[in-house]
Formats: structure tokens, sequence, C-alpha cells
């Protein structure tokens, strides 16, 4: 019987409202980055909103880029665990592989506006069965996960999706 591996994707969005620590400092440290590097793009100060910039400006989708190293510490905070999303048992234990930052919203003179997108790719797991809209899903390889765990189970909720699936032979 073939395999299900399955990548999920957890897109986590920060703003102004955020109440966890890590996401206010995410927050912080992101819209002073923005200010940062908005200068360049705007040297005249025609544009207050990243939307603005982002219509006006030839190559300011850079900026996604570049803000996004303002995130980079607070992401090895997290040791490769996507924040959040926990299985049945309240434990986080989903590991990512790789991430995309990118700014939604912003605006120079309104940091209240401030929106951002961290979107965390997991490792690949296999998917084993969907139980009363939970997925059992395992790491590939038989291998066991953090906590020593042979299997997972975890709710898909508002913001967590299946990213990629592919089907294996065994």
């Amino acid at each position: 019987m073939p395999k299900k591996i399955i990548r999920l994707c957890y897109r986590k969005v920060i703003d102004a409202s955020s109440q966890k620590v890590w996401d206010k400092y995410v927050f912080d440290s992101t819209y002073k980055e923005f200010l940062m590097q908005a200068q360049f793009y705007n040297q005249e100060k025609k544009f207050s909103t990243f939307a603005e910039i982002l219509h006006h400006v030839p190559g300011a989708e850079k900026l996604h880029f570049l803000v996004s190293t303002a995130v980079t510490g607070y992401l090895q905070q997290l040791r490769g665990i996507v924040p959040d999303i926990l299985n049945n048992l309240g434990k986080h234990f989903l590991p990512f592989e790789n991430y995309r930052f990118e700014i939604i919203n912003s605006d120079i003179k309104n940091k209240a506006s401030h929106q951002v997108a961290i979107n965390f790719f997991s490792k690949p797991l296999q998917w084993h069965d969907t139980i009363n809209g939970f997925l059992l899903v395992s790491p590939v390889n038989g291998e066991k996960t953090d906590d020593g765990q042979m299997t997972e189970l975890v709710q898909l909720p508002p913001f967590l999706s299946i990213y990629s699936l592919k089907t294996a032979n065994e």
C-alpha cells in the first residue's frame, strides 16, 4: 500500500492585537526594520503605506526579504518547532524545515496598521489516517518525534493546512 507523505503549512499572522510575548517582539522588530528599509524605496516621502510603495516603486517587493532579517533570531528561539500548533496531548510537536515571511500591510505613519505573516512549512510527515477530524501522522521512515512518540494526532485549526501531498511506494 502506498504511503501518503504530506507537508503542512501554518500561516502565523502577527499584528498590533497579538498578545503573546514572542509575537509582540516580532511585531516591534519587523516594524522597526520596515521603517528603516522603506526609506530607500520612499526617499521623497511620497508614500506612507506599504501598498503604495509596492505599487509605485519598482523593486519594492524586495521589502519582504529585507524586513525578514528582523525575524531570524526569533525563529531560532523556536528551535525548529512550529509555534501555536499542538498535538492532541497539548504539546508542540510539528518540526519545520523552512519558512516564508511576508508583509501584509504597514504604514510608516501608523504602527497599528503593521501586519506580517510567517508561513511555516513542516518537514515531511506520513499521513496514516483521519480520525474524527484529526490527522494521524508520523515522521517519515518511522523515526520518533522529539518527545519519543511514534505518531501524532493533530486537528487542523485555522491557518494550518496540507501544503503538499505525494504518494510513495513502500
